[in-house]
């Protein structure tokens, strides 16, 4: 499957036809929004069809739409995305736009022999709400902000649904060093990667393709075709080297509601 048929894929899969349980779809002629449910903070347009004539008041109606509810979102903005100009559209109504994100996708047929092999760090999987209490301690300890999103996202998915997510640890010293988790939507060919994050310290000890293993190997044996990663432009040439390839970039387009409203 070459470049042009990939993002198509990934389009159709990922941007239009992707659920969250943390969220309520909505589907319209132009636009595909995802808005919160549990309090996670999960509001996102991720996918919009728009040109020259309707780009304005599509960009009004779901500022209008989240204002509301007095609530941020985000529109997430690729670049192969119409009109051309639709980051800058967003940034002259006042969307802060954040870091560039590389959209990476590794084709499972393809993977790496390495990542196929035993893994030598001790990792578990969640299985007991108690034991997200090392998740959110080595993302509070990495990230140094609020991450009481989390606990809003994360308990529902040990408790409720763990055929839709598993969240592993890496442990180092008897202590919990890193922490990285899958999501796999219903339905979907793909499985994306998210929270991957290191104690500075345990960093370059091989914790961070343990837990791209780990994952790796659970989505293989679920049949599932591809891994995706919204990467950073740090991570994209690490994810190369475990042979992801780059297929787009992605722009996320802020509205703050406290500030803009």
């Amino acid at each position: 499957m070459n470049k042009s048929e990939i993002i198509a894929l990934y389009t159709q899969d990922q941007r239009i036809d992707v659920e969250y349980l943390d969220s309520r779809r909505d589907v319209t002629p132009t636009i595909v929004r995802h808005t919160d449910i549990l309090g996670s903070g999960a509001n996102t347009v991720l996918y919009s069809q728009l040109d020259e004539t309707n780009v304005a008041n599509a960009i009004q109606e779901q500022i209008a739409f989240f204002e509301n509810y007095c609530q941020e979102f985000e529109w997430k903005v690729y670049d192969y995305d119409t009109p051309p100009d639709l980051k800058d559209r967003l940034a002259a109504f006042g969307f802060e736009i954040e870091e560039v994100e590389a959209i990476m996708v590794l084709d499972l047929a393809a993977a790496p022999e390495f990542l196929l092999q035993p893994i030598r760090p001790t990792i578990k999987k969640v299985t007991d709400p108690k034991q997200l209490e090392d998740v959110y301690l080595v993302e509070q300890q990495v990230w140094q902000s609020d991450q009481s999103h989390l606990e809003a996202y994360l308990p529902r998915f040990v408790t409720e649904h763990p055929e839709y997510m598993s969240i592993y640890v890496a442990y180092a010293d008897d202590r919990p060093a890193s922490t990285a988790w899958v999501y796999f939507p219903p339905h979907s060919q793909f499985a994306s990667l998210w929270g991957g994050s290191t104690l500075k310290e345990y960093r370059q000890r091989g914790l961070y393709t343990a837990l791209l293993a780990v994952r790796l190997q659970e989505a293989k044996q679920r049949q599932v075709n591809y891994l995706t990663v919204d990467a950073s432009p740090m991570s994209r040439p690490i994810l190369e080297k475990f042979g992801f390839e780059m297929i787009a970039m992605s722009y996320p387009c802020k509205w703050k509601a406290s500030t803009n409203g």
